[in-house]
């Protein structure tokens, strides 16, 4: 069956033990939150997904990668947008408990597009 709904473009940094556990999943679902991660946190725009990356990823965990995926937009309209910042820095917020319904609102692979050790 063929996607036809729009769909979101969202960015996420992601770092190595992530990415190993989206990699697990044939590229098509984000793991399940840890319990001191009660939030998923998918961003709106590259540069912002940029920045974490390679400024948090790289000096926590020794690399950090950008990915992008798209999600039905239509489903995406029940997180409001949140800036945590300057203008574009941007961001749903995500309930755990709400991220298996997301992933299945998942249009296609999750990709990496940066990688920064």
């Amino acid at each position: 069956m063929t996607h036809t709904r729009p769909t979101t473009t969202l960015w996420r940094p992601t770092g190595p033990a992530e990415l190993d556990l989206v990699r697990a999943s044939d590229w098509r679902a984000w793991p399940p939150r840890l319990p001191e991660q009660p939030i998923f946190y998918p961003v709106l725009n590259e540069d912002y997904a940029i920045r974490i990356a390679e400024g948090w990823n790289v000096r926590h965990d020794g690399a950090g990668f950008v990915t992008r995926f798209e999600v039905d937009t239509e489903f995406l309209r029940r997180y409001p947008v949140r800036r945590a910042g300057g203008e574009t820095i941007l961001e749903l917020w995500v309930p755990a408990e709400e991220l298996d319904e997301f992933n299945a609102h998942i249009v296609g692979p999750i990709e990496v597009v940066r990688a920064f050790r």
